[in-house]
């Protein structure tokens, strides 16, 4: 069996699932708060339950808010404290007696949707997460690629070139800073939360991502205009990553990724973003939603 666990800042989820990735078994708790010895039992605690409970001792695969340093062995993953800083695989491998893997949860989502049926043909797939952020995974082969230190996929702390700074209108752009400590991160521009923010200083309206999508629908003219300067600036960004990466597939996650709209839109602003001989990759939603964390990091173990 393979244990998938998600590894959230107010909750753990662990699900078990078998070679064909189909679901056996789950539980989840609360994430504990007071120390970092109560974690890791924590974990522990959903781990021996699962061994009990399917009679079997399964692989341990984390999907972590961060990523695990591989030449430092520390968890770098700030918005859990008492497991920031910590030799979380060391320590997890010890106390259950077998190899504990961690991946970044946006790879962990990019791997479950690689594992697809549909999508095993794609030799590339990269994840791009839509959500309160804006971060992408890198799955080559049924394999993450996480890069030297293990942060690779970090695509959220790229930042606005030159022609999306004109798109927006060069001194009177809205410059957001990002949690990473630079300024004008894709993290802030291209997420669900960026799309608000957006909305609000170019349009002068403070309105969810919904309350937008849903005037879009009814040819709201500010609406529409916004959404086609949207798509223009998703499409210059994600053209340079296009250009760097090659992917044959792209597969949106997060709730932006329910903007149906993108799926016809972007394929058409892609072109001219792209070198001459680049083709617009195929581009689809995610099919397992909030279960591609667990999804993935159970797949962490899998080999084609």
């Amino acid at each position: 069996m393979l244990y998938g666990l998600d590894i959230g800042g107010t909750k753990i989820e662990l699900a078990a699932f078998n070679e064909k990735l189909e679901k056996q078994y789950s539980e989840r708790i609360e994430t504990p708060k007071e120390s970092y010895q109560q974690w890791l039992q924590a974990i522990v605690g959903l781990v021996n339950r699962a061994d009990q409970k399917l009679g079997c001792k399964g692989t341990v695969g984390l999907g972590v808010p961060g990523f695990v340093n591989r030449e430092t062995g520390l968890a770098e993953i700030t918005n859990i404290r008492v497991a920031d800083n910590k030799p979380i695989l060391r320590d997890l491998s010890e106390l259950l007696a077998r190899e504990v893997r961690a991946e970044n949860d946006a790879n962990c989502f990019a791997l479950s949707e690689a594992w697809d049926a549909e999508n095993q043909q794609y030799p590339f797939v990269l994840g791009l997460i839509l959500g309160t952020g804006f971060g992408g995974g890198l799955v080559f082969n049924g394999k993450v690629h996480s890069g030297k230190v293990g942060m690779a996929g970090e695509l959220g702390h790229l930042q606005l070139n030159y022609h999306a700074l004109k798109l927006l209108g060069w001194d009177n752009a809205p410059i957001y800073p990002c949690g990473c400590g630079n300024k004008a991160c894709l993290d802030t521009y291209l997420s669900g939360r960026g799309f608000e923010m957006l909305y609000r200083d170019l349009k002068g309206e403070n309105l969810s991502a919904k309350e937008i999508i849903e005037r879009f629908y009814a040819n709201d003219q500010t609406a529409v205009d916004f959404v086609k300067l949207f798509v223009e600036l998703m499409a210059i960004s994600l053209g340079n990553i296009i250009t760097a990466f090659d992917p044959h597939l792209i597969v949106f996650g997060g709730g932006l990724s329910n903007f149906d709209h993108l799926y016809e839109a972007l394929p058409k602003a892609l072109p001219p973003h792209l070198m001459r001989s680049a083709k617009v990759p195929l581009i689809k939603k995610a099919k397992y939603g909030d279960s591609g964390g667990v999804r993935g990091a159970a797949a962490l173990f899998l080999d084609k």
